[in-house]
């Protein structure tokens, strides 16, 4: 039997200070009833992701949707149904949200999300709501002072939020000590730290989860870290992004996008290949590979999470 294809635009609503987004309970009398969701609806015919978003909005919030960007664009199969999440974040609007249709409505936390339940298909959401669009690679530095300078820099003037530890030519006690120090910057400034290597170091450093390899994804069967414990890898082709799926991380960076002086050799992306590839992806991506943030709208409307760069914020 031939599914029923079903295409929704829904609003990830921001507050003016960032912290907040605003999510909608689905009446008990519909399917999957009780349960959160992001305001929105199913595009009429003939209507596009952002047309349906605008009038779904009015209709069942009474605000005028000003400004908004493609966040993420989910596939999901439900037993009867393939659904396409077509997720936009909207960065100004006139009103004040209410249910017009008599539905409960909540403004809550970014980090409070996971506290409440969504159908399945929000989970890459949830993620692509909480995560900012913006992930630093640290540069290789023999020198901490030099490494700590630079890391500071990026977290003030650059107002970076997700840092990845990149170090491959410390050995383990070298990088663990590093990683202690760059642990106690980003809490410092708010932003969430991934550590480059085996899960088994945040047994010894409590950082905000491990960013794999691809060489380890691919050799893994199961997620290695438990739910609280952000899980991200590198990717760069369909069968990596596939498996990223299965196991369940929680973001992935998909490169090269661009040919890049660190690897010359390997064939670029480009970026409708990149798009066709994020199409397929169960979780937010962040593109990689000669990025800077001058690429970074153009990268969130072909469907990405954001940019991933060393170069562009290591200064």
């Amino acid at each position: 039997m031939v599914k029923r294809r079903v295409h929704v635009a829904a609003a990830a609503i921001v507050s003016e200070d960032k912290v907040q987004v605003l999510i909608a309970r689905r009446p008990s009398n519909v399917d999957q009833g009780g349960l959160w969701e992001f305001p929105g609806g199913k595009l009429a015919p003939y209507e596009t992701g952002f047309e349906a978003l605008k009038r779904e909005l009015h209709e069942e919030l009474g605000v005028e949707i000003h400004r908004a960007q493609p966040l993420i664009r989910v596939n999901h199969e439900y037993p009867d149904k393939h659904i396409l999440l077509d997720v936009w974040q909207v960065h100004a609007f006139a009103g004040e949200p209410f249910g017009r249709e008599g539905q409960a409505v909540r403004w809550v936390n970014k980090e409070d999300l996971f506290n409440y339940p969504f159908p399945a298909a929000n989970l890459p959401i949830l993620r692509a709501v909480i995560l900012p669009t913006e992930c630093l690679i640290t540069g290789e530095e023999d020198d901490d002072d030099v490494f700590f300078t630079k890391l500071e820099r990026a977290l003030v003037e650059d107002q970076v939020r997700l840092v990845q530890l990149r170090a491959k030519q410390l050995d383990r006690k070298a990088y663990l000590a590093r990683a202690e120090g760059a642990l106690a910057l980003c809490r410092k400034h708010g932003a969430r730290l991934q550590l480059n290597g085996e899960p088994e170091l945040l047994h010894e450093i409590d950082a905000d989860g491990i960013h794999l390899t691809s060489e380890r994804l691919m050799n893994l069967e199961r997620r290695p870290l438990a739910q609280g414990k952000w899980q991200s890898a590198s990717t760069h082709n369909q069968e990596q992004l596939d498996q990223a799926g299965r196991i369940g991380c929680d973001f992935v960076t998909l490169s090269p996008l661009r040919t890049t002086p660190t690897h010359p050799e390997t064939a670029p992306l480009g970026w409708h290949d990149f798009q066709q590839l994020v199409e397929t992806a169960a979780m937010p991506v962040f593109a990689l590979g000669g990025m800077t943030r001058h690429d970074a709208n153009h990268a969130r409307g072909v469907g990405s999470q954001g940019i991933a760069s060393i170069r562009d914020f290591w200064k």
